[in-house]
């Protein structure tokens, strides 16, 4: 008991710790005016419909959104193909794919944007400022989260042992890959795609020295604002938050057992032609 008293005042300490620097944003964020006392003298939604009523702010939105979620899909994309095959089938090479996967860590984002600046601003292949060198070096840095996912998710689900046995009941390799390795590797992507997804809505340093202000992003919305309104700022950082929440809530209820139970359900009560035409249009 001593130990469980122990464990839930440490947890209660960081929970608070960690939650109170978002909770003196969030009443900065509805203050009026706040100086000299612990709580504001008074509230408002002022910041917040200031915000809104920003076109500036949902465009930011949408492109970080966007950007985000082609390099998570690329990313993951690559990543599962290749970790698939090498683990699967040439697991001597492992040590190398962990290599280059792991790689990003190794290298500073200053350095990683100046040397991609002076590759790509040349006359042959000129994409330094535009969106599309976001997607490619989005996908390649966050390449150690969702590599370490999926293979993670591979060695638990013991993919080739799941593999033999679709083969012995006649599955070609590409359908045991397709409808027993994957079905079971969701919990390990989902887990991936929420770890880029959280890395690259921080992500800074990248965005500003690649496109800066000509492709702005809801991180470069944010420093812009940041000298011109603190009240502003911080509704802006509690909208940023909040979306990331949402998404933590989505990624988490795509992998709900309630959600899956429901899944098998509905596949239950389909009638066998359906569910016949269903897997031909899956192969």
């Amino acid at each position: 008991m001593k130990g469980t008293k122990w464990h839930i005042i440490v947890s209660v300490v960081l929970a608070i710790y960690l939650v109170l620097p978002l909770v003196g944003t969030l009443l900065y964020s509805l203050a009026g005016e706040w100086s000299t006392t612990i709580l504001p003298k008074s509230w408002t939604f002022e910041w917040y419909i200031q915000l809104f009523q920003d076109d500036r702010f949902f465009q930011a939105l949408g492109r970080t959104v966007f950007v985000i979620a082609v390099a998570v899909i690329l990313s993951i994309a690559v990543i599962l193909l290749a970790t698939i095959t090498i683990v699967l089938y040439f697991p001597k090479w492992e040590g190398a794919l962990k290599t280059i996967a792991l790689l990003p860590y190794s290298v500073p984002g200053v350095a990683l944007a100046v040397g991609l600046i002076n590759l790509y601003a040349n006359d042959v292949v000129n994409i330094a400022g535009t969106p599309w060198i976001l997607f490619g070096i989005y996908a390649i840095i966050i390449m150690p989260f969702v590599y370490q996912g999926i293979r993670n998710s591979l060695y638990t689900i013991n993919a080739r042992d799941m593999i033999q046995a679709a083969e012995l009941l006649g599955a070609s390799k590409l359908q045991a890959v397709i409808t027993v390795v994957l079905p079971n590797m969701k919990k390990g992507i989902f887990s991936a795609a929420f770890l880029a997804i959280s890395m690259l809505f921080g992500e800074f340093a990248l965005a500003n020295l690649l496109v800066g202000g000509r492709f702005e992003t809801l991180q470069i919305y944010l420093y812009q604002q940041l000298s011109k309104n603190g009240h502003l700022t911080s509704a802006i950082v509690i909208c940023y938050y909040t979306i990331i929440v949402w998404i933590t809530l989505f990624l988490l209820y795509l992998q709900s057992p309630k959600r899956q139970k429901q899944t098998r359900a509905i596949k239950q009560e389909m009638p066998i032609s359906a569910m016949q035409n269903a897997n031909l249009e899956g192969e």
